[in-house]
């Protein structure tokens, strides 16, 4: 908030005290912080994965374990992503009721929850999976608060790009939680969802740009035009749908994965074309449509990793 700007009206001022609350409320604001609709996204891509791994059921307790790792990983990396961005959360629109703006929270609770996390879920991974999963997971939540969210997301318009990577790493931590160790499978679908973070975000951060505009975030889309964005989205999807293709040429999935990869990365490039055509035309608001490519993406990537695990039953 620049110097002598009075706070935007309906919000609460960032790290309020949270004095006496509900204890049910309370509890909910810390699981609040996890963000866990996003760690929903990185268990899709860590199970099937598993699977694969596997070539049929890998052990269940296994799968468990893993999952409860990455989410208390994820949460870690998550609440302290809020920690750090409660001053800019505060004045924008989407991210105006989170627990630490509203004081639900306290900063100094945020700060020691998301340590926690992270030291919780290291000595998890390492004890009940392996350490190779552990360290993956630890580097990924360092690579999200320090390199992401304190480095590249106020200084650079490829923030998305590169901070994506964290998004990535669950591919990788599946993968060696079954092996132990690494592969050319989980680097492709690794480089699978890299290439598909940017198209996936760019859409709903054409949406809300006046948002990030706001607290001075240079998104792509705050710092270049709708077309110049529909191009590098489309650019991308590309990318992503080839590479999703390189899992059967070297011999990891058949049939099934490959038809899937084709009929909904068809189906997605048809979608991204059709947001270049409309930025092409000028359409703008409503009419620009959008959050169709960024809710297809979501449902994208689910039947993507979906077939993954289903493939190997397959062959």
């Amino acid at each position: 908030m620049a110097a002598g700007e009075a706070p935007r009206a309906g919000r609460t001022t960032a790290g309020r005290r949270p004095g006496r609350r509900p204890f049910g409320a309370r509890v909910l604001a810390f699981v609040a912080l996890t963000k866990p609709r996003i760690i929903e996204l990185l268990l899709i891509t860590t199970v099937p994965v598993m699977f694969l791994a596997e070539q049929g059921v890998p052990d269940l307790w296994l799968v468990l374990v893993t999952c409860l790792g990455g989410y208390l990983s994820a949460g870690g990396a998550n609440a302290l992503n809020m920690y750090i961005d409660r001053d800019i959360d505060a004045l924008m629109d989407r991210t105006a009721q989170r627990p630490l703006v509203t004081g639900m929270v306290s900063p100094r609770e945020g700060l020691a929850f998301g340590l926690a996390l992270a030291v919780v879920s290291t000595l998890w991974f390492g004890l009940l999976v392996n350490w190779l999963s552990a360290w993956l997971s630890l580097g990924a939540l360092l690579f999200y608060v320090v390199v992401y969210t304190m480095i590249l997301k106020r200084r650079t318009s490829q923030n998305i790009v590169w901070g994506g990577i964290a998004g990535c790493m669950p591919v990788l931590i599946g993968w060696s939680a079954v092996t132990d160790s690494m592969s050319w499978a989980p680097v492709v679908l690794f480089l699978v969802m890299f290439f598909w973070t940017p198209p996936h975000y760019w859409p709903l951060s054409m949406k809300v740009r006046e948002d990030y505009a706001r607290v001075g975030v240079p998104m792509l889309p705050v710092v270049a035009s709708n077309k110049v964005v529909a191009k590098q989205i489309v650019l991308y999807s590309w990318v992503m749908v080839l590479v999703s293709l390189l899992l059967t040429p070297l011999g990891y999935t058949g049939w099934f994965y490959t038809t899937v990869a084709l009929v909904t990365g068809g189906w997605w490039l048809w979608e991204a074309h059709g947001l270049q055509n409309r930025a092409k035309g000028g359409l703008t608001g409503a009419k620009l449509k959008e959050m169709r490519l960024f809710h297809w993406s979501i449902t994208y990537v689910s039947l993507l990793f979906v077939a993954v695990a289903v493939d190997p039953f397959l062959r």
